[in-house]
């Protein structure tokens, strides 16, 4: 799948969550902490609850592109509520909104290399972004916890925009923002959705990455290449650096 060179890309828009941040040492406790509120302390439901989710027990990770892995806050309580009223489902999204801006910033486990590599490609000229399917107050608080607010020029959440991923709105806000066109904007983010995104919104390249829970065949058609995680980011946009594929 073509995308531009990486000479002519000037930003950069990162998903968080198994991009930047490592999802299932992060997420996992909070979201079975959620789902044992949901299930009203009952173990075997809270289990379930996680595994309709996406949470794989044997394998002990999330799947990519599963509901808690790509999903907003709101796809989790459609699915773990759908009995409640729509004022209900309203009252308990701003209760999970709570606890994972407070936890998750708490928590927050940066992938490997994380500020080393933010550093390289901000000396390297590129303008940083973040676009997640978290809260904006969730990505907000999670870079101030691991020190990495200077590094980003614009924070995006599902809810800074009318559509969350897979739509083109978080992209074209970023765009919007930076003064910065598609065509010059490579999009990084470990599930089909960031990609499709990238798509959508007419990005320069659509950038997968490994780091998360989408295995290489996930991402396959959908990126313009793949790497390992944002660690090889800056040597492959500087030309140095080979990708997994593409």
């Amino acid at each position: 799948m073509p995308g531009a060179h990486p000479s002519e890309i000037r930003a950069i828009l990162f998903d968080k969550d198994g991009t930047l941040v490592d999802f299932n040492r992060t997420w996992f406790g909070i979201t079975m902490e959620l789902a044992h509120k949901a299930a009203n302390g009952d173990a075997d439901r809270a289990r379930a609850l996680v595994a309709a989710g996406g949470y794989d027990w044997e394998m002990e990770r999330f799947r990519g592109g599963s509901v808690v892995a790509a999903g907003t806050i709101n796809d989790i309580v459609d699915l773990w509520h759908p009995e409640l009223t729509l004022e209900e489902k309203r009252e308990r999204i701003r209760a999970y909104d709570d606890y994972a801006v407070r936890e998750g910033s708490r928590r927050a486990v940066g992938i490997d290399g994380l500020r080393e590599t933010l550093e390289r490609l901000a000396a390297q000229g590129f303008i940083l972004g973040i676009a997640t399917n978290d809260s904006e107050a969730g990505a907000r608080t999670t870079a101030e916890a691991l020190g990495l607010t200077p590094l980003f020029s614009v924070i995006i959440g599902y809810d800074s925009v009318a559509r969350a991923k897979p739509h083109a709105d978080q992209l074209e806000l970023f765009s919007a923002r930076t003064g910065i066109p598609a065509s010059a904007i490579a999009m990084v983010g470990d599930n089909g959705h960031d990609l499709e995104m990238a798509h959508a919104a007419g990005a320069g390249l659509a950038v997968g990455v490994l780091s998360g829970n989408s295995t290489l065949d996930d991402l396959a058609s959908l990126s313009d290449a793949i790497l390992g995680s944002i660690a090889d980011l800056p040597d492959f946009l500087a030309g140095r650096g080979k990708a997994l594929r593409g």
